[in-house]
């Protein structure tokens, strides 16, 4: 019996050994010449049966002692492998203290090996025993082939993402990273990984300067300017000099259309625009500057030019390799297409736009605007069956169910259903400030100021920041001419939130104009109108223009505002009552 257990161990053995370049392979075939010498083997009988035991123990119920047999194995036959196996079994018995001590004894047996360094930096991030980093950050560094230490430079904020006290991670990370900063080799990609702490660590001024330095050791770098580019807010104006530094030179494209976006969020639409002409001249193959493209042109209501970008998406979009991401982008140009048909009431190829969607979870959408189309025929009833028809897979579709009928409604001029509607969700949900707001809007509709005030006021209280409720409220007591010393009080708090919005201070002209101070009326608003040339804010300015005088400008601004929405109200309404025909 003795030999058959002899033989399992030994295989048992070999088995638990894979990999550790102690078990040696079969030997060659004795007709074929060997191809290297025989490397010689540490697995004496005492070392083999140590081995055996510390693997038993560490797959049986002690490995503690499978770990101690293991590591003590490691060090006496000097085998990194050996190292990395007693790493693990502590890994796997959630013992994070000797899987440190185990890393830092390969380290010390092995100085110059970075996957023992690795290993060691690793396990004190994930103790988060964060100041004990900076040394084997510094060496992680230092023994990368430099081709790679810029992209090991960029990686170390993943590394330290989970560190609860994000400052002492920033020092640390400063203090190991002192001599590749001073390189002029790594010195961008440094700086921009200590501003990428920095803003992780709430500091975004102190990340601005980091980009800052690492732009002026490399300006051509793109790293620190994607960092500005993040960085870009009304409250860091100094973000956008680094990334407009950058687009000086010969820029990605890509980072053109990520500048091109932060545009349009700050609703700065005439330089997004140039932008966005600058990426399809000059990279005509780069398929999402012509959907971005064709969403502006579209929204600005240039249905020919829109049209054009977007089947130009389209065809690149096809021809292209893309994953969800481009599938994803193909229905948003197929429901951007479908809308421009419907805008022309060509249903049919509205229609026919719509039956190109293959993405399920696009279903909705699709369906949204099959029932705008059956609206827009006067089949109000059966587009909002068919919205009611589509399934929901999650609470997200449900709520997407809800704003889609209700703004059939609202194009249908239904407010009361749809002020209903909405009535019926936010009692299910009172803390739902974007429906609060959404009924608030519905209530202005229905002249109910008093239950407008109430809803905007209760959304105020629940989402002290949500600037839309400051200005719409300021914005409608300013209309009806009531408490505009309040009105005005109201729209500033909403720009407090986002300086600059062309809408808020179309909302801010036009109380000055309602409080008789024309001269500052017509300097907001001629800059709104400027940043923004929205037919809502056109009526405005040119309201203000012909009051002071200057009827044939006000005109001319009239006359451009429809051009870009024909149908708006606030324009059709401000024509009407002043008995003007443009």
């Amino acid at each position: 019996m003795k030999p058959a257990i002899r033989l399992a161990t030994s295989a048992l053995l070999l088995l638990a050994m894979a990999g550790t370049g102690l078990a040696q392979a079969p030997a060659p075939d004795s007709t074929e010449a060997p191809a290297s010498p025989p490397v010689p083997s540490a697995l004496d009988a005492e070392m083999f049966y140590q081995l055996l035991l510390g693997e038993l123990n560490a797959r049986g119920s002690e490995p503690a002692t499978g770990y101690s047999l293991m590591l003590d194995a490691a060090r006496k036959s000097n085998d990194p492998e050996l190292y990395q196996r007693a790493v693990e079994i502590a890994f796997q018995s959630r013992a994070g203290d000797a899987a440190l001590q185990a890393a830092r004894a390969w380290k010390q047996a092995f100085p110059d090996s970075r996957e023992a360094n690795r290993f060691v930096l690793q396990i004190l991030l994930a103790l988060n025993r964060v100041p004990e980093a900076a040394e084997p950050l510094r060496a992680e560094v230092a023994l990368a082939d430099p081709k790679e230490r810029n992209a090991i430079l960029g990686a170390i904020p993943r590394l330290f993402a989970r560190a609860t006290d994000k400052k002492q991670a920033v020092t640390v990370v400063e203090q190991a990273l002192a001599e590749p900063a001073g390189n002029p080799d790594t010195g961008a990609a440094a700086w921009t990984t200590i501003g990428r702490m920095r803003l992780a660590a709430g500091d975004g001024t102190g990340a601005i300067e980091a980009a800052r330095r690492a732009q002026a050791v490399n300006p051509r770098s793109e790293a620190p300017a994607i960092l500005g580019l993040e960085l870009m807010d009304p409250k860091l104006p100094q973000a956008e000099a680094i990334v407009r530094t950058y687009l000086q030179g010969t820029p990605m494209p890509e980072l053109r259309m990520g500048y091109a976006r932060a545009l349009l969020d700050a609703q700065r639409v005439p330089e997004a625009r140039q932008q966005l002409n600058i990426v399809t001249t000059e990279k005509p193959e780069l398929a999402e500057a012509w959907l971005a493209q064709g969403a502006l042109q579209t929204q600005e209501n240039q249905l020919g030019a829109a049209e054009t970008s977007l089947k130009k998406y389209v065809e690149l979009a096809k021809s292209q390799r893309g994953g969800e991401e481009r599938s994803r982008g193909l229905a948003q140009a197929y429901l951007q297409l479908a809308q421009i048909a419907e805008k022309r009431k060509d249903y049919p190829a509205a229609n026919a736009w719509l039956d190109q969607i293959e993405d399920a979870q696009d279903l909705l959408a699709a369906q949204s605007r099959r029932a705008s189309i059956l609206a827009g025929q006067g089949k109000l009833d059966e587009a909002r069956k068919l919205i009611r028809s589509v399934p929901e897979r999650t609470p997200a579709d449900a709520r997407m169910k809800l704003t889609s009928e209700v703004q059939l409604l609202r194009e249908g001029k239904q407010y009361k259903s749809a002020y209903d509607l909405m009535a019926e969700a936010t009692a299910k949900d009172p803390r739902d400030v974007d429906m609060l707001y959404d009924q608030a809007m519905l209530a202005e509709k229905l002249d109910n100021l008093a239950d407008m005030e109430r809803l905007l006021r209760q959304v105020i209280v629940l989402k002290p920041d949500y600037h839309h409720a400051y200005n719409a409220l300021g914005y409608s007591l300013a209309e009806r001419g009531q408490r505009l010393p309040e009105a005005k009080q109201l729209i500033q708090k909403a720009l407090e939130f986002v300086p600059g919005d062309p809408f808020i201070s179309d909302s801010l002209g036009w109380v000055e104009f309602k409080l008789g101070n024309r001269s500052e009326a017509l300097k907001i608003l001629e800059t709104a109108y400027k940043a923004r040339p929205d037919a809502e804010i056109a009526a405005h300015l040119g309201e203000v223009l012909w009051a002071m005088g200057e009827r044939d400008r006000a005109q001319a601004i009239w006359k451009e505002g429809l051009l870009v929405a024909p149908e708006n109200e606030t324009l059709q309404e401000t024509l009407k009552r002043l008995r003007v025909k443009p």
